[in-house]
């Protein structure tokens, strides 16, 4: 048992264990513990940089909630050359949205032109998480003015049969149709996506805010019976 799997498992919450555990089917439940989220976050800051070094040397983990802390690690990480580095070694591992989701790096707003890049490898990778997270970039760091065209154009190469995978796509298309309409409108108007991408994004849209009443009434229209 080491330091950190012991304070995991000390912070146990039962409750939100049995909450939580349905929402990632895909967890081994064994390797559940059921720790808070706001705990991991604040835990993560908390270790000092040789315990976050060795522990990010310690895979694969045994526990799930070893993963999240290992995502929100990667999360505050500034350098951006270690960032990828790392986030190459982890992604391979990664096996549920959850942890694949947590990674959210503020710091690589500074690097948009370098990470493109990394970006669009990842897209070409024949592995779910890596593959999920390099989309969930694009949403995050390259929508409004930062978005260009021929991001959707590599999306649509995705050739990735999965339902995590599709459901980030049918998610970035959703909050494309909120930040940069007329490009992502006419993608999904081309039927650029399979089926169940098409109409889950337009789901999506039709349940943001963001979103006008009046181009949810034409998405409507939009979605393949």
């Amino acid at each position: 048992m080491t330091k950190i799997q012991d304070y995991l498992l000390s912070q146990a919450d039962p409750k939100y264990r049995a909450f939580t555990l349905p929402l990632i089917p895909n967890v081994d439940d064994k390797t559940f513990i059921g720790v808070r989220l706001p705990i991991l976050k604040k835990y993560a800051k908390e270790l000092d940089e040789k315990e976050r070094k060795e522990f990010l040397k310690s895979l694969p983990h045994q526990y799930h909630e070893e993963n999240m802390l290992h995502a929100f690690i990667l999360s505050n990480i500034k350098d951006y050359d270690e960032f990828i580095r790392e986030v190459d070694i982890f992604l391979p591992l990664v096996t549920n949205w959850s942890a694949c989701d947590t990674i959210c790096n503020k710091h690589l707003n500074k690097y948009k032109s370098k990470l493109i890049k990394e970006v669009y490898r990842w897209l070409g990778s024949k592995e779910i998480y890596r593959v999920r997270y390099a989309v969930k970039c694009l949403m995050n760091y390259y929508l409004g003015e930062d978005f260009k065209e021929e991001h959707i154009t590599e999306v649509a190469k995705i050739k990735i049969d999965d339902y995590y995978a599709k459901m980030m796509i049918a998610w970035y298309l959703a909050t494309g149709l909120a930040k940069n309409y007329e490009p992502f409108i006419k993608a999904i108007e081309e039927h650029r996506f399979d089926t169940f991408i098409h109409n889950k994004a337009i789901q999506k849209a039709n349940e943001s805010y963001r979103v006008s009443n009046d181009h949810k009434e034409y998405l409507k229209t939009l979605k393949i019976k």
